[in-house]
């Protein structure tokens, strides 16, 4: 498993999407994912206001 550069600012996220990352793919377009043994799984894709209102 690699990391990120740190402009990514991925992370963990909690509540609803206790076991799901987000990452920054532009300073304003957030991909939220979720990677498991043997899958990565693309959940979401948007702007910040988009995904959490």
């Amino acid at each position: 498993e690699e990391t990120l550069a740190p402009r990514h600012r991925d992370h963990a996220l909690s509540n609803n999407w206790q076991n799901s990352r987000d990452c920054h793919i532009e300073p304003d377009w957030i991909l939220i994912y979720t990677i498991g043994e043997e899958y990565l799984r693309l959940e979401r894709t948007g702007t910040h206001s988009d995904l959490f209102g």
